[in-house]
């Protein structure tokens, strides 16, 4: 027997409005979950969010075993990808660290409390 995904269940746990919206349009109040009907808004919606929302911790512990073969081959398809776009980034990064430390210190001894 499949349980039922409520949108008062969502609510409740604190999700975000666009998410709400979007499962209130596709579902209505609520939802059989299934793994065919997870699957197909798998782009959707975000299953990490409501694995530690909504799972038990041992509920959790389960399935980031079954996930961790996946995750493991996704991290290692897209190391290079990150590590160019860390080198690729890295001097605008340091320049808007810069520039935002120096507003704030501009910006602190500027107020008037």
């Amino acid at each position: 027997m499949n349980r039922k995904l409520t949108l008062q269940q969502l609510v409740n746990a604190g999700a975000c409005p666009s998410a709400l919206d979007e499962f209130r349009r596709r579902f209505g109040a609520e939802v059989a979950v299934t793994a065919r009907t997870a699957v197909a808004v798998a782009g959707v919606f975000d299953f990490d969010w409501a694995a530690y929302c909504l799972l038990s911790a041992p509920a959790r512990a389960a399935r980031d075993k079954a996930i961790a073969l996946a995750r493991a081959a996704y991290d290692k398809a897209t190391a290079t990808a990150w590590a160019a776009y860390d080198k690729a980034t890295a001097t605008a990064w340091a320049a808007y660290n810069k520039a935002i430390a120096r507003a704030f210190a501009h910006a602190y001894n500027e107020d008037k409390p």
